[in-house]
């Protein structure tokens, strides 16, 4: 008798726990179609380059943004003109909170920087906080930037921020920024896939 009083309480217990675990679905902001088709705007051709970073590379990344990349391999998407030279490249990249993941595309320049951002996707939970930076085109902040770029939010952010979540997604979709601009230095260009 105590013990399935004891099995009750932990599947209780357990229950219960799985219930707080708020997963709520994905809102899809754009495409990542028609995100990619912006972010490489004036390639003529499109090639997929997937990168898997050495041990040496993944701690050069950890150093110098405090991130340890944890996927096997990213995908870069490089364009190229007509002579075969690279004119961008592209990214995904996602972080996921406590409240749901979010997922940027992040345009590069041959240089390593930054030509353009898109929040792609985020959680419905997030929607409310992210959907007022995306509308003040939050983005346009890190154009310009590369590997030593600050990436925190700027004034475009300052005028729609009303609570410290909102400020909060602003750093989360700067590091994820930042996080591709690494990702590129170090898995496309210092590997020679850039020229």
């Amino acid at each position: 008798m105590r013990r399935s009083v004891l099995m009750a309480c932990l599947l209780v217990t357990l229950a219960a726990g799985i219930a707080a675990a708020h997963i709520t679905p994905p809102v899809v902001l754009v495409s990542d179609r028609d995100a990619m088709v912006g972010i490489l705007s004036g390639a003529r051709r499109v090639f997929v380059r997937e990168v898997r970073l050495t041990p040496a590379e993944r701690q050069t990344i950890q150093q110098g943004s405090g991130w340890t990349p944890d996927e096997d391999f990213y995908r870069f998407y490089l364009g190229r003109d007509a002579g075969n030279r690279l004119v961008s490249a592209g990214i995904f990249v996602t972080d996921f909170t406590i409240h749901g993941p979010v997922r940027v595309a992040v345009g590069l320049a041959p240089d390593g920087k930054v030509t353009g951002v898109t929040v792609v996707e985020v959680s419905e939970e997030t929607y409310t906080w992210i959907k007022p930076l995306v509308d003040a085109e939050m983005g346009r902040d890190f154009v310009g930037q590369g590997t030593g770029g600050a990436f925190v939010p700027g004034e475009r952010v300052t005028k729609v921020s009303r609570d410290a979540m909102q400020l909060f997604y602003a750093q989360v979709i700067g590091g994820l920024v930042k996080r591709a601009t690494l990702l590129f230095d170090v898995g496309v260009v210092k590997q020679g896939a850039a020229g």
